[in-house]
């Protein structure tokens, strides 16, 4: 179903948590958050608001945040245990038809991303395909922390506000 942000501004905070909680991955304290910020003007507008909810957060919710995330290509997707966002997105990259070869690679990545930052890679698998995810993962294994918990909040936000364009009517 879809919904226009002026119906989305009529919704209990109930019924926002449940259309609106699923944009960003197993967090809907996010939208539980922004609810209070209603009335939204524009779908524009409301990503901005769950995004600032996100940033003015501490620490560890971010890193919660982004911990929600599944591996690329991982023992969830393998499980077939992804969200069905989570599933489709992961799809539209080219990650649902690996070779043995890639498919050794994105473990390779996983684990080694996973052993230096302490959360998953998340990048936007619907603006990208697998060739760039890998060279994603090869570049930013190069990055602080710090550089990296910027990095994985900004593809949160991307695959939020797709998420979003999804839920809404233009």
């Amino acid at each position: 179903m879809q919904y226009t942000v002026a119906r989305l501004n009529e919704l209990s905070q109930e019924d926002f948590l449940r259309v609106i909680g699923p944009a960003f991955e197993h967090s809907p304290w996010i939208a539980e958050l922004t609810w209070a910020k209603r009335p939204f003007e524009s779908a524009g507008i409301l990503h901005r608001a769950l995004c600032d909810t996100v940033r003015a957060s501490d620490q560890p919710r971010k890193l919660a945040l982004i911990r929600a995330h599944p591996d690329l290509a991982g023992r969830a997707a393998r499980a077939g245990t992804l969200t069905s966002a989570s599933t489709r997105e992961q799809a539209s990259g080219g990650l649902d038809k690996l070779s043995a070869e890639e498919a050794a690679l994105f473990n390779k990545y996983n684990r080694e991303y996973r052993e230096r930052f302490s959360f998953p890679f998340v990048i936007c698998a619907r603006q990208n395909k697998k060739e760039a995810m890998l060279a994603g993962f090869a570049r930013r294994l190069k990055n602080s922390r710090e550089q990296e918990i910027e990095a994985a909040l900004a593809e949160i936000f991307k695959i939020a506000e797709l998420r979003l364009h999804d839920l809404l009517v233009s």
